[in-house]
């Protein structure tokens, strides 16, 4: 449980990196949600694989492969991120509602697959 606490605690910087440049996109760029929430999505996962990586999971594993895997994650819960603004706005949600639907829905599976795959040798 503690780990879940520490993901959640480096996920929430990382999302607020993501809804920033999600709003930027939209608001002053005037590009579709969908593309903003992949935009802020690549960017907020840097930051979350360094959080993750010494804070909720002390990896001391070599960091090229567990980057590698961090982002192949990251990719995945970014498309299903897109998929479900995409959708949200194409249905009359307000965009930022559908992000946090994305949000809500990649939190708990990318945390497994993180813990399992990308830093099982974790101390």
């Amino acid at each position: 449980m503690r780990r879940f606490i520490r993901y959640t605690l480096v996920g929430a910087v990382a999302t607020a990196v993501h809804y920033a440049l999600l709003a930027i996109v939209v608001e002053w760029v005037h590009w579709p949600a969908w593309w903003g929430s992949g935009i802020g999505a690549v960017a907020g996962a840097q930051v979350a694989f360094f959080g993750n990586r010494g804070f909720t999971f002390s990896h001391e594993g070599d960091v090229l492969p567990a980057w590698l895997k961090f982002q192949g994650t990251a990719i995945a819960g970014a498309l299903l991120g897109m998929l479900i603004v995409g959708v949200a706005v194409k249905v009359g949600v307000h965009y930022l509602i559908g992000q946090v639907m994305a949000t809500l829905a990649s939190l708990v599976l990318t945390f497994a697959i993180n813990r399992v795959w990308t830093f099982r040798h974790a101390g």
